[in-house]
């Protein structure tokens, strides 16, 4: 009987422990990074068309956006907020696509939160994205879904390549960085 209470006891600190590990932000955002798995490739026959790009977007820490300036170009469009696991975890793989792709595709990391509160997110990691609050109600193929994170890569004819919403995703991958360099040939 002595054993079988050791045994009670110690399963018991165990889930205790694991459910303290996934509540306790920091730690979940690194879980969350750890098994995020790169966007799918839409299927050519499958992929949405964006028909409306009547879209405008305040820059709060650049220029305001009018959507319908960015069409026939490569567009990656991130809906996220400070508060959202799934959407930290991401945040660094962006960063590191930012950099390097920054000059040659579009960014719209998009938010409705206020500057107040997404600037020192920003300083604190060292995140130099362009961020934005939507100045009128987006395409609809971005309102299907009301989850975030909700990322979308948009080819120069408007279709959607690669989305992902409601899950943490490696956009800095091999696979989704090789299917941007083919986007922008």
């Amino acid at each position: 009987m002595t054993q079988l209470r050791k045994h009670f006891k110690l399963s018991n600190i165990i889930f205790a422990l694991a459910i303290a590990f996934l509540i306790y932000t920091p730690t979940r955002v690194w879980f969350l990074r750890q098994i995020s798995f790169s966007p799918a490739i839409e299927n050519v026959e499958e992929r949405e068309t964006l028909v409306n790009y009547n879209w405008q977007l305040k820059g709060l820490n650049t220029q305001d956006v009018n959507f319908e300036d960015l069409k026939n170009e490569v567009i990656l469009v991130n809906f996220w907020a400070t508060w959202c696991p799934p959407c930290k975890a991401e945040k660094p793989m962006f960063q590191k696509l930012y950099n390097d792709y920054g000059e040659k595709i579009n960014f719209l990391f998009v938010t409705n939160e206020k500057w107040e509160v997404v600037k020192p997110y920003l300083n604190e990691n060292n995140f130099n994205l362009p961020v934005y609050n939507a100045i009128s109600t987006p395409p609809d193929n971005f309102t299907k879904t009301n989850t975030i994170p909700a990322s979308y890569l948009i080819d120069k004819n408007g279709k959607i390549v690669m989305k992902v919403n409601g899950r943490a995703a490696n956009w800095n991958s091999k696979k989704v960085r090789k299917v941007i360099d083919d986007l922008l040939k």
